[in-house]
């Protein structure tokens, strides 16, 4: 599924979720170049797989992501040096990541189990959903380096939690408690450490047991509607509802509803 899986570890149950860990816990799994290509080939893998439904992303360690490593690495400063590297390796390395998991029309949750700060918070903000362990801290402090939220943050931040706040807290490198970072729209929810695994997998078994078809078209049309008119959006309803309403999982929802039993979804 990736290139090299020496910095993340990607693991299928088959129950149709896929857990994928950032695994440099020495570094508080903070970015380098080979981990967003091994990332972007996971997604992949991911987006091309349908008996998988659900994407968990999360941290290995005590750590979720500390945005770029500033110490580097040397393939990285290499390419920096060129003519136009830093937007390359950019470009090529967290921009491509960040497109792949807005691209997807599967559910994804981030599993914040410590800092998700700059890029960090980027790739939480760039999923779905965001369960955070009451000990996690989130936030850009990148300003206090001279640096930029150029990960996908300009864009995600504001729409996360409103211009001012998030002016607020990339022009001061601001980081908050998870509690806080949910009251600005940071998280979506908030669970004792100890349960964050546990709630995690209930809600992404809760996605996967869901009728796959509804599920990726309603994220898709939700998504989308954030950038259309009204009646743009009711166009993509009229156009989805062709491929929804006579599909076998509507047939089977419809009748384990009147049978009163769980509906088997098969995604077709």
């Amino acid at each position: 599924m990736t290139r090299d899986s020496t910095d993340i570890r990607v693991e299928a149950g088959g129950d149709g979720v896929v857990v994928v860990t950032l695994d440099r816990p020495a570094a508080l799994n903070a970015y380098t170049t080979r981990m967003c290509e091994q990332l972007a080939d996971a997604l992949d893998g991911f987006a091309r797989a349908d008996d998988q439904r659900v994407l968990v992303l999360t941290g290995a360690g005590r750590g979720f992501c500390a945005g770029g490593d500033l110490r580097g690495d040397a393939e990285e400063t290499k390419a920096a040096e060129r003519q136009l590297g830093h937007a390359v390796v950019m470009r090529e390395g967290m921009h491509a990541v960040v497109r792949r998991l807005a691209a997807l029309d599967k559910p994804t949750i981030a599993m914040v189990n410590g800092p998700a700060v700059a890029g960090g918070l980027t790739l939480a903000l760039a999923c779905d959903l965001r369960i955070a362990a009451d000990t996690a801290v989130l936030g850009d402090p990148s300003g206090t380096a001279g640096l930029l939220p150029d990960e996908g943050g300009a864009w995600l931040f504001p729409r996360a939690m409103g211009l001012d706040a998030a002016l607020k807290m990339v022009l001061l490198g601001e980081t908050y408690g998870a509690e806080q970072a949910r009251a600005l729209g940071l998280v979506t929810e908030v669970v004792p450490a100890a349960e964050l695994r546990e709630r995690t997998m209930q809600l992404a078994g809760a996605l996967a047991a869901r009728a796959p078809l509804a599920v990726r078209l309603a994220k898709r049309m939700m998504r989308r509607g954030l950038e259309l008119t009204l009646d743009q959006s009711l166009g993509d309803a009229e156009l989805a509802v062709l491929v929804t309403n006579d599909s076998d999982d509507a047939r089977e929802g419809v009748e384990a509803f009147r049978g009163r039993r769980p509906p088997v979804f098969r995604g077709r």
